[in-house]
């Protein structure tokens, strides 16, 4: 059967046996209700019911579907657990520590599972897309907002087939530094989620975000439909009638590229807040 592309750091992991730095992992501190599948081959490997925190720095799950193998590791001391399916490394499994009445840690590399939400038949799923300087920081507002499911770094806006961070930054692609959100709309609104836009950055600089300066640092929203234009438009007037000189353009969403592995959850990854993308009332 074929499998998923893996990036170059999930190779380093999933196929290379490596190990992701712990704290770092985008389901480490999170406990959503769903199901966690192989990144490699998306057989179910855990419910989120089998999660717990062990403070340890990676996922935790005390138990697995049945789907999940384990191996004695090459160091002669630890049992690796790998997916039965395809192979792929998730990580090693430990028991006796009593941190559950099962007494099993399954302790699991985030890069080494994708999460799929179990309780979808309540939730109204939809995306939209911003540009507000480095991406790290619009990144890091819009995930931690009640709501939202992700929030990705990526591309768009420009002319080159499949960009790289290196090529964007160029300047001559025509892409933006954007922010994929995916969020319930049943729990947080595009306009909400425009007002945030425009409460993080500052949309009256014309040749970037802060000490960024470029094309690809300029402040844009691509909107998906109808609804969000019209929404943005009401917003533009706004902020422009208050007296603001809004730089922000508006612009229809099209192809998305998702940015290299290192720039997805910076700013959790390093445990730090963003120094240029901070909260100001304006709404």
């Amino acid at each position: 059967m074929p499998f998923n592309k893996l990036t170059d750091e999930e190779i380093r992991v999933i196929e290379k046996k490596g190990t992701e730095r712990p704290f770092s992992g985008k389901y480490y501190d999170f406990y959503s209700e769903g199901i966690y599948k192989c990144k490699k081959c998306d057989t179910k490997l855990y419910s989120s019911k089998s999660k717990f925190n062990s403070g340890c720095g990676w996922p935790s799950f005390d138990d697995d579907l049945g789907t999940v193998k384990r191996v004695p590791d090459a160091d002669g001391r630890r049992v690796e657990i790998v997916c039965a399916n395809c192979g792929a490394h998730l990580g090693h499994v430990f028991e006796g520590e009593g941190f559950t009445s099962k007494n099993t840690r399954h302790c699991v590399n985030s890069i080494s599972v994708n999460f799929d939400d179990e309780d979808k038949s309540n939730k109204e799923q939809a995306v939209c897309y911003f540009a507000a300087g480095c991406f790290w920081g619009v990144e890091y507002h819009f995930e931690h907002l009640g709501g939202v499911y992700s929030a990705v770094s990526g591309y768009m806006g420009g002319d080159t087939l499949q960009p790289s961070y290196e090529d964007v930054c160029t300047g001559r692609t025509g892409h933006l530094e954007v922010v994929q959100v995916e969020y319930d709309k049943k729990k947080v609104s595009f306009e909400e989620l425009a007002k945030l836009f425009f409460e993080i950055h500052d949309f009256t600089q014309e040749n970037g975000q802060g000490p960024d300066i470029g094309s690809q640092y300029l402040s844009a929203i691509f909107y998906k439909d109808e609804e969000q234009k019209n929404i943005s438009l009401e917003l533009l007037d706004e902020l422009e009638n208050r007296g603001f000189k809004v730089a922000t353009t508006l612009r229809e969403a099209t192809t998305f590229y998702e940015a290299e592995e290192y720039h997805q959850d910076y700013y959790d990854k390093h445990h730090k807040v963003p120094y240029c993308h901070t909260y100001k009332k304006i709404f």
